[in-house]
């Protein structure tokens, strides 16, 4: 049987034949391109010739090509499409992965070469885009502890395959948690509030699930579900974020524990205090001392800001106001002070407008792209589509592939996959997929979008601009290949095209009768959109500081049950607000219990200065013109981790960034 796996695509820009691979072609492909990739690793270490940028780092970065063709497929699959067979597979590679990897790291040889490059690299003669790559390797090389004895790195060699188990362990746990609390309601009735199109989406999503005749509301993977803004039963809102609150635990509460323990204990082996610590020495914050000035600064006037919605929304209200109330009445609140109805506004925001008319529009102004919609190239599942993106003067940038609906086999969120990343050494253009999870219509009616949805879109596309875009020569630095802190940057400058005037006016149109929206509208939706940043502040921030507080423990801390220490952690941090619960709670953390966000999440905030500091920017300068497009893409979209983040933020702004626009935005000056 041939494995598509094993040789390059040769569908245009290497997109993966996913008509022809199936499951038990990822396992074989696996263990080849680790065996491959080992090989061509130790022929670097064993080289009698001595050491050279040629012969050691480019050939490091040549290395791995069928490897990483593999992982870009299967993991985006594993988030997108999984089934049992694909978890199985997961399950035994991730550990595998991890030692693979370390057995490249911790290579003594390999590091040995590597290192008296490093010591030499002033006397090589690299441009710069080459002498930051063997100053990258190098840091990988020390950070993955290379320079530890045998007994230390052993034992990270260990954490590492246990930190990769876990994580698998925890996403799985959460896959069949978030489907199992899906809310059930037997009734029409118990959906009043919930608009037309939705109930019949969740009719249809109970058709699927096997409930015919019953109503499901799928959980998002964040705790705040969307329908809680206009169910009217407070008893059907009260389940439904009960359900969201309390799934993942505890099986995924124990993993949390475990895994901070894990993190802590290899930071120590490396020389850190923290896990915390160690993470954020490699981004742009620098120190933790950074990050917990800037969340310190912002958990008073967030949560002051809070309480006055919070007043406002009780007396709206006539009583106690519990979690379940608040967006509810926030809606109500908006529809009293503003006249805008979310309900009222999601006829005009209808997923292929907004994408066609929004999206792609915006990125044409900006950018002078076009996108070419490709039937005959097929994605990994039936609901997948796929665009040629092209340059103004017609020359091929990349595909997009675009995967917008929910189902059952797909986690939670809204997330951007290479499947394909740029390199001029291995001759490769991008092809970037971007996931949501909109909730799909019966067949042949119109997906209609909440304003938040919108701006996902608009979010999530701004990450495919960043790997679309991605100009370097070394794989190392493809795309959003940039530090942690830095990768939300340039999705959140997107998302400023989402409200923009011109934009709006161009996809913002009723679906049944083209009709605009009215003028009136989008400026009441504008002032209404301020009112609630507190709420939407102190959510993010708690999540924040709870991530922080697993993740700044010491070695050797026990953090003991993890429900007792998230609470004790949230009250500590200033953001124990009962009406608000943190936007994540450990149990469905996968960010940072399955992603790559483990100390990280604060980056969120932490890009925004940036990005706040950038619109006004484009504000000064005139807005969307091409000339500012081209600036923003030829200084930072286009350089991915070629250059220092920072240092090609102050060459573009020409200063240091600013907190101001930032604390403007969101209420707090």
């Amino acid at each position: 049987m041939t494995n598509p796996l094993l040789s390059p695509s040769p569908l245009p820009y290497e997109l993966p034949p996913f008509a022809e691979i199936r499951e038990e072609h990822y396992l074989p492909a696996f263990e080849r391109g680790m065996a491959e990739q080992l090989a061509e690793v130790e022929a670097v270490a064993d080289s009698p010739e001595p050491p050279t940028f040629e012969n050691t780092v480019v050939a490091l970065e040549r290395s791995g090509a069928l490897l990483r063709r593999v992982e870009n497929v299967f993991f985006n699959q594993a988030s997108a499409d999984t089934n049992e067979a694909v978890q199985a597979v997961e399950a035994e590679v991730s550990p595998r992965l991890a030692a693979h990897s370390d057995a490249i790291l911790l290579h003594r040889g390999l590091f040995g070469r590597v290192g008296a490059l490093y010591r030499d690299r002033a006397g090589l003669g690299l441009d710069p885009e080459s002498l930051r790559l063997l100053e990258r390797w190098h840091d990988r090389f020390v950070r993955a502890g290379a320079q530890l004895s045998e007994v230390g790195r052993q034992r990270v060699q260990e954490i590492n395959q246990e930190l990769a188990a876990a994580a698998t362990a925890f996403e799985r746990n959460l896959l069949a948690a978030t489907r199992d609390a899906a809310l059930v309601v037997g009734t029409a009735e118990e959906l009043a509030g919930l608009a037309e199109d939705a109930v019949a989406a969740a009719a249809e999503n109970a058709r699927e699930l096997g409930r015919d005749g019953a109503y499901v509301l799928s959980l998002k993977n964040f705790s705040n579900q969307p329908e809680l803004a206009v169910l009217d039963d407070r008893d059907v809102r009260r389940r439904l974020l009960e359900a969201s609150l309390g799934r993942g635990l505890p099986e995924n509460g124990g993993l949390a524990v475990r895994m901070a323990r894990l993190r802590a204990e290899r930071a120590a082996l490396l020389g850190f205090e923290s896990h915390a610590a160690y993470e954020v020495a490699d981004q742009t914050a620098g120190s933790t001392g950074a990050v917990s000035d800037l969340l310190a600064r912002l958990v008073p006037p967030a949560v002051a800001n809070a309480g006055r919605e919070a007043e406002a929304l009780s007396a709206l209200g006539g009583g106690d106001l519990e979690a379940w109330d608040w967006a509810y009445w926030s809606e109500k609140v908006r529809k009293e002070r503003y006249d805008v109805d979310g309900a009222a506004m999601r006829p005009y925001f209808e997923l292929d407008r907004v994408l066609r008319d929004g999206v792609f529009f915006a990125a044409e102004k900006v950018y002078g792209l076009s996108f070419t919609e490709r039937p005959d190239l097929r994605g990994y599942h039936p609901d997948v589509r796929v665009w040629e993106v092209l340059e103004e003067d017609g020359t091929p940038l990349g595909l997009f592939l675009g995967d917008f609906f929910a189902r059952a086999s797909k986690r939670g969120g809204a997330w951007m996959n290479e499947l394909v990343s740029q390199s001029r050494l291995l001759g490769q253009r991008p092809v970037v997929v971007n996931n949501h999870n909109i909730a799909k219509p019966p067949a042949g009616e119109p997906a209609l979008l909440t304003l938040d949805e919108v701006t996902t879109l608009f979010h999530e596309f701004g990450h495919a601009l960043h790997g679309l875009f991605s100009d370097v020569r070394y794989p190392l630095f493809s795309g959003t290949n940039v530090p942690r802190d830095f990768v939300e940057y340039p999705s959140q400058v997107n998302e400023m095209w989402a409200l923009w005037p011109e934009v709006l006016a161009n996809y913002a149109r009723h679906h049944a009768t083209g009709e605009p929206m009215p003028a009136a509208l989008v400026e009441r939706m504008q002032e209404a959109e301020r009112f609630g940043q507190g709420f939407r502040t102190v959510e993010y921030l708690a999540a924040t500081l709870l991530d922080w507080a697993w993740h700044t423990l010491p070695a050797g801390t026990d953090p003991g049950d993890a429900e007792a220490f998230e609470a004790a952690a949230l009250e500590k941090a200033g953001v124990a607000v009962p009406a608000v619960p943190p936007r994540y709670r450990s149990g469905y953390f996968a960010h940072i219990f399955a992603g790559g966000y483990a100390a990280g999440y604060y980056s969120y905030v932490w890009s925004e200065v940036l990005d706040a500091d950038t619109v006004e920017w484009f504000r000064e300068n005139g807005g969307m013109r091409r000339e500012n497009g081209d600036a923003f893409r030829r200084a930072l979209l286009s350089r991915g981790g070629a250059t220092d983040p920072l240092e090609a933020f102050r060459a573009f702004r020409g200063r240091a960034p600013e907190t101001g626009p930032l604390l403007v935005r969101r209420g707090l000056a």
